[in-house]
């Protein structure tokens, strides 16, 4: 954790910012809840406990300077809301999506599946893909198992 907020801390200040303590609140919840895909307004409600006088415009400008410099990805999954997620960095593509249709739960798979695929574009099209985002929608094993009965 320690090493993610040090890399935040160094790319606001090449960037001419600072990680001032509404930032940071907003990163350790990022950094705490790293396995969701919080919208601004969940983020906003979890962090105004922590630091009941931040508001909701200082969560927006926080989450759009991240998402500028790169340090989370803002995220649409066709429901109406913004969602983010930390970009840490370590591997050389986003991971992919499931989204459930039924009660909005989203997964993440961690196994790039298009490999073969971006070395087949490359090969034929002379295309390097540098990056790609996938979503999978359906029913979660939650939802699909509720539906059998």
């Amino acid at each position: 954790m320690n090493d993610m907020i040090n890399n935040f801390e160094t790319t606001l200040k090449e960037n001419g910012y600072k990680l001032t303590v509404q930032r940071r609140v907003i990163l350790n919840l990022l950094i705490e809840h790293e396995e969701k895909h919080l919208s601004t307004e969940e983020i906003y409600e979890l962090v105004k406990k922590k630091y009941p006088q931040i508001g909701l415009a200082t969560v927006y400008r926080t989450l759009m300077l991240f998402d500028k410099l790169g340090l989370i990805y803002k995220l649409d999954f066709d429901d109406g809301f913004s969602r983010y997620e930390l970009n840490k960095r370590e591997a050389d593509h986003r991971h992919h999506h499931l989204i459930c249709t039924q009660c909005g739960n989203v997964e993440e798979v961690r196994e790039d599946l298009l490999d073969s695929i971006e070395e087949d574009i490359l090969f034929k099209n002379g295309f390097l893909v540098k990056d790609h985002r996938v979503k999978f929608y359906g029913l979660c094993k939650h939802c699909r198992e509720s539906t059998d009965e």
